[in-house]
C-alpha cells in the first residue's frame, strides 16, 4: 500500500529536492526502509550507527508520533501521511503564569492605549493589568525576536528583556523589521529598545548585550516569568529549556527555517519540554542555518507571531496554549498543521527521573556536537583566499569545486569553478586529477568542509582543501565585485 511521506526542507538535499514521496509499506518501519533504499542518502541522516532512528528526527503517522503509537511497528493504510519532523503540543485552559499578581492600577492614558484589549472579556482591564505587571524575556533579536518585542510592547506587557550579543547587519534588514538602515553596526538589543519606545514609552526595557550561557541563564531567567526563544541555535535552544524547566518557566518557542516555521510552548509544569519532543540535536553541521539555506523575510513575522500570542495567553490566563502540541507553519504552499507531543518520563531533565540538575555541570557545547564539529574542522585542510588569488595568478594547477547550490551561483559564479554537489563527489571522484590540488568553494567555508570530508572518506587520493570562509571571505579579501550573500 502507499503511503505519503512529507520530506521537511531540511532533508530535501537528500531527496532530490522533492517535498512529497509516494512509497509502499504496511508499517512505518517498511515505509522508512523504503525511504532509505530509495535514497540512499538519508540513511546517514536518519539513522545512527546502531541502525536505530535518531534522536532528533520524530516521525508522525498524521497527528501523532510514532513514539506514543506502536513505534516502527505501527500500521499505515493506504492515503496516510507520515511526516518526518526533525530538530530547526492537545492544549487545555490554563490559569496565568503570573496567578494572582496584577499590575498597577491603569490610567486613563492607558486605558485609550489598550482600549481594544479592554473589549475583549478574555482579557479586559484584569488582563491588561496582568500584561502590565508581567516580564517577559526575550532569547534572541533577530528575525523572530522582533515581532515578539514589537507585539508585546504594543501589548502593554510591562517590562521586555532584551538578550542578544550581535550587531545589526544590512542582510538582517530583510526581515529584521526592528531595525532600519541607520542601525547597522549598533547592537541589536540598542536598536531594538530605541524601536520599542517609539512603539510603548510605557513599556520598561531591560537589554543584554551579551551571549545567553549556563553561567549567567538561571539568575537571568529567574527574573522574567516567561522567556520566548528566539535563537537561532540548537546550544542556546536546550539551555533555555533545561534553565526554564529547573525555575518552573514555560519556554514558548519558534524555529524556522526558508519557509517553514515551528511553535510550541514547553512548559514541564503542565506537559512536554523540549528534549521531550528532540531527546538530542542532530549532528552540527547537518541541519544548515537561515544564513546558509536562507529564510523569506515574513516567515518570522508569522511563527514569531504567533509566539506573541502564546506569550499573551499564558499571562492573561485562559484560552489553549501550545502545551503538548507542535503547529507547522509551510509558507510556500500555505499549510498549518498541528502534531501532539506527549511528556518523555524518561526525559533527563524533565522525566521521572532526571540526571540534568545542574546547569553549570552540563556541558553543552559537547551535547550539541559543537566540540566535535571544530575537531572535524581542524582536520580539513583549508587555504586563505588570498593565498588561492596567489596561486591562480602564478598559473599553478588547481581544480576549484563549486558545492554550492543552483540558486547561489544564480547570484554570482564563482570563477573557472566546476560544478559538482556533495552529494555527487563518490561517484565523480575519477573526473578530478589527484595530481592537482582541489579547492572546494561554498558561501561561508562550511559545507564545503562537509565536501572534503566526504571526498577523502570515498577513498580520493588527491589534495583536497577548503576555502576558508568561503565566497564571502573572497569578495571581503580578494574580489569587491564578487557579492556577499
Amino acid at each position: 500500500m502507499a503511503v505519503t511521506v512529507l520530506i521537511p526542507t531540511t532533508l530535501r538535499m537528500f531527496t532530490g529536492h522533492q517535498s512529497e514521496l509516494k512509497l509502499d509499506g504496511a508499517t512505518i518501519g517498511e515505509v522508512i526502509k523504503s525511504l532509505s533504499d530509495e535514497y540512499p542518502e538519508t540513511k546517514k541522516v536518519l539513522f545512527g550507527e546502531n541502525g536505530k532512528l535518531r534522536d532528533f528526527v520524530n516521525v508522525f503517522v498524521g497527528e501523532n508520533n510514532i513514539r506514543d503509537l506502536n513505534g516502527y511497528d505501527t500500521p499505515v493504510k493506504d492515503g496516510d501521511e507520515v511526516m518526518l519532523i526533525p530538530a530547526i503540543a492537545g492544549g487545555s485552559p490554563v490559569e496565568s503564569v503570573l496567578g494572582e499578581r496584577l499590575g498597577d492600577k491603569l490610567t486613563n492614558d492607558e486605558i485609550k492605549r489598550y482600549s481594544r484589549h479592554l473589549l475583549l472579556k478574555e482579557i479586559g482591564v484584569k488582563g491588561q493589568r496582568r500584561l502590565k505587571g508581567a516580564k517577559v524575556l526575550i532569547v534572541g533579536m533577530g528575525g523572530l525576536g522582533t515581532p515578539l518585542a514589537q507585539y508585546l510592547a504594543a501589548a502593554g506587557v510591562g517590562t521586555l528583556g532584551l538578550i542578544d550579543f550581535d550587531e545589526v547587519e544590512e542582510s538582517n534588514l530583510q526581515r529584521q523589521v526592528i531595525h532600519g538602515s541607520r542601525d547597522i553596526g549598533r547592537p541589536k538589543v540598542a536598536s531594538a529598545k530605541d524601536s520599542i519606545k517609539q512603539i510603548n514609552p510605557l513599556v520598561k526595557v531591560e537589554t543584554y548585550n551579551e551571549r545567553l550561557t549556563k553561567d549567567n541563564a538561571l539568575d537571568l531567567i529567574g527574573q522574567y516569568d516567561i522567556v520566548a526563544d528566539a535563537s537561532d541555535n540548537y546550544q542556546t535552544r536546550y539551555l533555555v529549556n533545561d534553565a526554564c524547566v529547573l525555575l518552573g518557566k514555560p519556554d514558548v518557542f519558534g524555529a524556522m527555517y526558508q519557509f517553514e516555521g515551528q511553535a510550541a510552548v514547553y512548559y514541564a509544569k503542565d506537559g512536554p519540554c523540549y528534549r521531550c519532543m528532540y531527546p538530542a540535536p542532530p549532528p552540527a553541521g547537518l541541519v544548515p542555518s537561515c544564513a546558509m539555506g536562507g529564510v523569506v523575510g515574513v516567515l518570522p513575522g508569522i511563527i514569531g507571531t504567533v509566539q506573541a500570542n502564546e506569550v499573551i495567553k499564558l499571562i492573561v490566563g485562559g484560552g489553549e496554549p501550545l502545551v503538548g502540541r507542535l503547529v507547522l507553519f509551510d509558507a510556500w504552499k500555505m499549510k498549518w498543521r498541528q502534531l501532539n507531543i506527549c511528556k518523555d518520563p524518561k526525559c533527563p531533565i524533565c522525566g521521572e527521573k532526571p540526571t540534568i540538575t545542574d546547569l553549570e555541570e552540563y556541558d553543552y557545547e559537547d551535547f550539541c556536537g559543537i566540540k566535535a564539529k571544530e575537531e572535524e574542522e581542524a582536520e580539513v585542510e583549508g587555504i586563505e583566499p588570498k593565498e588561492l588569488k596567489r596561486r591562480l595568478d602564478a598559473g599553478e594547477k588547481i581544480t576549484i569545486i563549486d558545492v554550492r547550490e543552483p540558486h547561489e551561483r544564480a547570484i554570482a559564479k564563482f570563477p573557472n569553478a566546476i560544478i559538482i554537489p556533495i552529494g555527487q563527489l563518490d561517484r565523480r571522484q575519477d573526473e578530478l586529477d589527484p595530481a592537482a590540488d582541489t579547492v572546494f568553494v561554498c558561501k561561508e567555508g562550511k559545507r564545503s568542509i562537509r565536501a572534503v570530508r566526504t571526498l577523502l572518506e570515498a577513498g580520493y587520493k588527491g589534495a583536497a582543501y577548503n576555502l576558508k570562509g568561503g565566497t564571502n571571505a573572497w569578495s571581503r579579501d580578494v574580489d569587491s565585485s564578487f557579492p556577499q550573500y
